[in-house]
Order: structure tokens, then sequence, then C-alpha cells
């Protein structure tokens, strides 16, 4: 890939007091690896901007399809959010939250597009399939 992307993405997960933190921030650094969380009024937040990590877990797990519906059916110009369950975070898994929230509550995760569009950035995290595989407009 060549194009240049030019993204902000929030990274919400809640701390309850059940849990340890590092633990949760290691959950959202499993997803996110370039995160580094800080800790405000019950709340882990870390702002990125790539998701190359997570798009290298949703290659590994062959889970392109369902990224790509869930991105698209929660686009709203040019940002796209969507959460993750935090307990398979833990595990270094995704798995998206759809539905009512978890009892530990979800990792949320807010993207925002600024160059080129999100439509484009989506297809570069999370490619359209074909038969399982991904299908890339150029020639790799």
């Amino acid at each position: 890939m060549s194009a240049v992307y030019s993204v902000d993405i929030r990274i919400e997960a809640p701390v309850n007091d059940t849990e340890v933190t590092d633990r949760v921030a290691d959950a959202v650094r499993n997803l996110f690896p370039e995160a580094d969380p800080t800790h405000q009024q019950g709340v882990l937040v870390a702002e990125v901007h790539t998701m190359d990590g997570f798009s290298e877990l949703l290659h590994r797990r062959e889970i392109l399809d369902t990224a790509r519906s869930v991105f698209f059916d929660n686009l709203e110009g040019d940002t796209f959010a969507f959460d993750v369950k935090k307990q398979a975070a833990f595990e270094g898994r995704i798995n998206f939250a759809v539905g009512d929230p978890s009892e530990l509550g979800d990792i949320h995760v807010n993207v925002t597009v600024n160059e080129p569009t999100a439509e484009e950035y989506i297809d570069y995290v999370a490619p359209p399939t074909e038969d399982g595989q991904p299908v890339y407009d150029d020639d790799t």
C-alpha cells in the first residue's frame, strides 16, 4: 500500500473495581500495540494513529467480512466506531460486541479518518474478501 493514511483513533476501556488497571491496559495494547493508555476517572483512554496491529489480527482470525460489516454499519461521514469484548482482548483476540454491553464493559474504539476517505481506510484495514481471501485493488 502506497497510500498515506491520516487517522485519529480514540480508545476507551472502562476499568471496574474488580479489575486490575494494568490488565485492562494490556487488553488494549493486545489489539492496538501502539497504545499508551492513561487512566481517567475509571476509564483507560488511549489515542493512536494506526490500526495496523488490529488489521493484522483481523487477517489472522479471518474475520475481515465481520469487521467490514461492523465498520460500515457504524460509518458516519469520516468517522466509524465499534466496540470489542474486553475478555477476548485480554487473550489477544478480537470479538466485536454487538447488542448489550458485557458485564465488564466493552472497549470502545472511535476512528476519525482525515485522509483519504473512511471507506478507503476500511478497505485498507479490512479488505473485501472473495471465498474468504482478501481481495486487493492493487497487485498484492
